[in-house]
């Protein structure tokens, strides 16, 4: 499917969001870089999925933190997107991340789901959790995003 700039202006963020759920839009290029898949998407709420790998990994041989931080923002990020109206978009202007446990080679896939809790005029807040294949949780987040309406 061929998508424009200006077709994609008259979907709400919702509609764009279920779209690239459904394999109908293609993924941020971050999202293939770093093998995340969209899983799930509702109102106010965004889900990604990805199985960590030796690529991510720092020098202690953990996965680098800033996989969890953007898996936690993209997550926040695209629940915040599924309540914009056509033509609006958003950026992060704060990112807040609380790492409880380590992500190591073969932790698995893990999953992170944001959820928008407040949706202003000019700034939408959103939290975010990072759990294990086992339901643990490995990081929390939340996130306040600046929006600018069409």
């Amino acid at each position: 499917m061929s998508t424009t700039a200006d077709s994609l202006s008259t979907l709400s963020g919702l509609e764009v969001m279920q779209r690239m759920a459904a394999g109908l839009l293609p993924p941020p290029t971050i999202a293939t870089l770093l093998g995340m898949d969209l899983e799930s998407v509702e109102d106010g709420s965004a889900g990604f999925v990805l199985t960590p790998d030796d690529r991510m990994l720092n020098p202690l041989g953990s996965v680098h933190g800033g996989i969890a931080a953007t898996l936690l923002d993209s997550c926040m990020g695209c629940a915040v997107h599924t309540t914009l109206p056509p033509g609006a978009d958003y950026t992060t202007a704060q990112l807040n991340v609380h790492y409880l446990r380590a992500m190591r080679p073969g932790t698995g896939q893990v999953r992170a789901v944001g959820t928008v809790l407040h949706r202003g005029r000019t700034q939408c807040t959103a939290e975010g959790r990072l759990l294990d294949s086992s339901g643990r949780l490995l990081a929390h987040a939340t996130t306040t995003c600046l929006v600018r309406m069409p």
